[in-house]
């Protein structure tokens, strides 16, 4: 039988694009056969071979298998003596092809097989169009419509969801203070990591920077791993991708990898957490590595990360998150193997951390957490923490300018212009008090973006700051809204760029737009920013990564986490009278400012604190005798 697969397989290509017939004629004699109207023009000494008619009996059949042994003991070939005539070769080779194709259309509609000579001189076949079939499909259930199901096959089962218990997350605490959360989520990988309550805003009795350099330090060598390559080495085995990352209230080490590998990844984060070893080699390259990072932060076009390091620092100075985020360049000398030892014996203790997973069953990581972080002695030596800084943080308000020349900041065939970027905040509130909900509606309502952004859904062209900004006024680069959001305290802040001789005239329309927030709301536009809002939160929340952080952190702040169902049962709640009265709310504290570039027409802070309180977000007027 695999001698007749291969004319089996290539009955599927009858009436392909290699012979095209353009018309048939009817049933003709009492073979019932589909014949062309006019026979195709086949190459030289091609001819077609018998196929069995419809109605034949065995004598067909034997006919051809007598045919087929006398082709077998009749040799034939090419070149050699005693081998038969040219003839004799042709008609073997019609003879063994003959057989070949009876028994590859037996019992089923059949085609036109052809046999012909290529350039090169090998037989090759050809197939011209298929025969009349009843049922094109060939199915065993001709008669059923695809409607309907087939009798006998087993009937699926599909995944049900069994309410919302299946989605809930599970916390334990351990009984040194460490928390266990995870989330159910179906897949092949799971994402785990340790998220600890210690950040930049905790260094107000350390040096500053400690943060930044513990996130560059993250996943190097520890007790039992030599270099951070075995680490690495460690993951790959289970498909895993390690990263750490630092902000003002957070610290997150995280793992994703196999579901299987669940025990060897909770042990290395273990490892890495409690037990790093912090050479002084290590150390080095990290001087190194947040000495690049600040040039580039300096040099990078994109302003924001900068820009928002300065509106912290003038709305909270020199008190918790208005603490360098990113290590100043005088402090990456003084931190020292001893200087971290000293932070990480306060804030790294197990009543400040979670152990967070998503994708894994919430026994098995209680398991491996009992198994790894209960009992074990941190490498800087165990006991209760003795200075940690439990401060509250102090909205002050003011303002933090940098005077640069922001003409060759990208150049290149289309490079930059030069801009002056301005930055406004206001103090909202915390994620943990109920207005935090309208305060993000209020900042979606905002929206906002860079002049050249793409339209399409989630991009911000019918918000606020496009509608009443960017399409009114094509000298604005930029007008986009932030809200960043802690335990304790919240910012919501706008964003915007313009040429440097225009910078008093966007200051006026910042403000003028503040102003507005606390005006009438549109119905539609209120349901568009709690339309926007709850699809961005679902579509963040289809990425397990996103899932893993978002568990870690409501339950480092709250031990609970609320879920997505309840979060938008909140959005919707949301009225037009929570957004003004929220918006006053803001309007009554004194403004952030933070300003970069070429600033010699820059207002003073007096005139913006006197524009926001104002009713229609005007800057005092001013007269000058000389220009």
């Amino acid at each position: 039988m695999s001698q007749l697969s291969p004319f089996r397989l290539s009955s599927a290509r009858l009436g392909s694009a290699r012979f095209r017939y353009p018309r048939l004629l009817p049933r003709v004699g009492p073979s019932s056969c589909l014949l062309p109207l006019s026979p195709p023009r086949f190459p030289a000494r091609a001819r077609p071979l018998p196929l069995r008619p419809p109605g034949a009996g065995s004598a067909f059949l034997t006919r051809a298998a007598a045919a087929a042994k006398a082709a077998a003991v009749r040799p034939w070939g090419r070149g050699q003596e005693g081998r038969g005539s040219g003839s004799d070769r042709r008609s073997a080779g019609r003879r063994l092809k003959m057989a070949a194709a009876v028994g590859s259309i037996t019992g089923a509609a059949g085609g036109v097989v052809l046999r012909g000579r290529s350039v090169w001189g090998r037989s090759r076949l050809r197939f011209g169009l298929t025969t009349y079939r009843r049922f094109s499909s060939g199915s065993a259930y001709p008669n059923i419509p695809l409607s309907s199901p087939l009798p006998g096959v087993p009937k699926p089962v599909f995944a049900t969801v069994d309410g919302q218990e299946k989605f809930e997350t599970k916390v334990t605490t351990l009984e040194n203070g460490l928390r266990v959360a995870s989330q159910n989520k179906f897949g092949q990988f799971c994402t785990v990591g340790i998220l600890i309550n210690s950040g930049s805003r905790h260094e107000a009795k350390y040096v500053g920077g400690i943060a930044h350099f513990l996130e560059k330090l993250a996943f190097s060598s520890t007790a039992r791993f030599g270099s951070k390559d075995e680490i690495l080495l460690t993951l790959e085995k289970h498909g895993g991708i390690c990263d750490c990352q630092t902000s003002r209230d957070t610290t997150m080490y995280a793992v994703s990898a196999d579901t299987k590998g669940l025990d060897t990844v909770v042990g290395l984060l273990a490892d890495v957490v409690l037990q790093p070893k912090l050479s002084d080699e290590e150390i080095e390259m990290t001087r190194m590595a947040v000495q690049f990072e600040l040039e580039d932060l300096n040099m990078r076009p994109d302003p924001e990360p900068l820009l928002t390091e300065m509106i912290h620092e003038a709305a909270y100075r020199e008190n918790t998150v208005g603490l360098h985020r990113f290590c100043p360049a005088e402090n990456i000398p003084k931190i020292d193997q001893k200087v971290l030892h000293s932070y990480l014996r306060n804030y790294y203790t197990p009543d400040r951390m979670v152990l967070a997973g998503v994708g894994i069953e919430h026994e098995q990581l209680v398991e491996c957490a009992r198994k790894y972080l209960l009992g074990t002695d941190p490498v800087w030596s165990s006991g209760q923490a003795k200075d940690v800084d439990r401060s509250i943080a102090q909205y002050t308000g003011g303002i933090i300018k940098i005077e640069r020349d922001m003409s060759d900041v990208s150049l290149g065939p289309t490079p930059i212009p030069e801009l002056t970027h301005i930055m406004i905040g206001l103090e909202s509130c915390s994620f943990l008090e109920e207005d935090f909900i309208p305060f993000a509606v209020l900042n979606m309502m905002m929206g906002g973006g860079g002049s050249f952004s793409a339209g399409g859904p989630g991009k911000g062209m019918f918000t606020r700051l496009y509608l009443n900004v960017l399409n009114r006024h094509h000298w604005m680069y930029n007008a986009t809204s932030y809200h960043h959001s802690y335990e304790d305290t919240g910012l919501l802040c706008i964003h915007a760029s313009a040429d440097p001789r225009q910078v008093r005239e966007m200051v006026e329309i910042i403000t003028r737009e503040f102003i507005s927030m606390g005006g009438a709301v549109g119905e539609v536009e209120l349901e568009r920013a709690k339309t926007q809002l709850m699809s961005m939160l679902m579509m963040n929340l289809e990425s397990r990564p996103v899932i893993f952080e978002d568990v870690g952190r409501q339950v480092l702040a709250t031990n609970s986490r609320k879920l997505p169902h309840e979060l938008c049962a909140l959005i919707r709640n949301v009225k037009s009278d929570d957004i003004r009265r929220v918006a006053a709310k803001m309007l009554r504290g004194k403004p952030a400012v933070a300003a970069l570039g070429d600033l010699t027409d820059l207002p003073t802070y007096e005139h913006i604190q006197a524009a926001l309180a104002s009713k229609d977000g005007r800057l005092p007027r001013m007269y000058r005798l000389f220009r």
